[in-house]
């Protein structure tokens, strides 16, 4: 499964960088995360737990960042184990952009592939489960960083 988009952060670029790199931003935007905490400068673990159609599961993984431009993008990679509901890998080049001196852009391309049970869902929901999580993180992130987050 691959996806691509943007979108428009009401703030500069070097607070939407500083934002994507704190694990506790990061955390309250991901959908279902649990728990992220940092092992080392670019690697960090997760608990995330999500409901594709009628799979619930807990996945307990790891998350890299890779590809670092300071301040201008990475490469984030994760996968994770769920138990007996399957696995999930995938990642994301995210790029951002000054469109204004306080608007940035966040460019993104997105990669997922999942095994197990939860593979066995069929391509159509996994696909429109994955872009209605990401499209979550990304609104969650901007609303975060724009100062409009919980």
């Amino acid at each position: 499964m691959q996806m691509s988009g943007s979108e428009r952060i009401a703030a500069p670029k070097q607070a939407v960088w500083v934002a994507l790199n704190d694990p506790a931003v990061l955390q309250r935007c991901i959908p279902g995360c649990e728990t992220l905490d940092m092992t080392s400068e670019h690697e960090m673990v997760a608990t995330v737990t999500l409901k594709i159609g009628p799979v619930k599961a807990s996945f307990k993984g790891k998350v890299t960042l890779s590809d670092i431009d300071v301040p201008n993008g990475y490469r984030i990679t994760g996968e994770g184990a769920g138990g007996i509901a399957g696995f999930a890998k995938g990642g994301a080049t995210v790029r951002l952009e000054s469109e204004a001196q306080d608007i940035t852009v966040l460019c993104y391309e997105v990669d997922a592939q999942v095994g197990g049970k939860i593979a066995q869902l069929g391509s159509r929901l996994i696909d429109s489960t994955a872009k209605k999580l990401a499209g979550q993180f990304f609104e969650n992130f901007a609303a975060v960083v724009a100062g409009q987050g919980s």
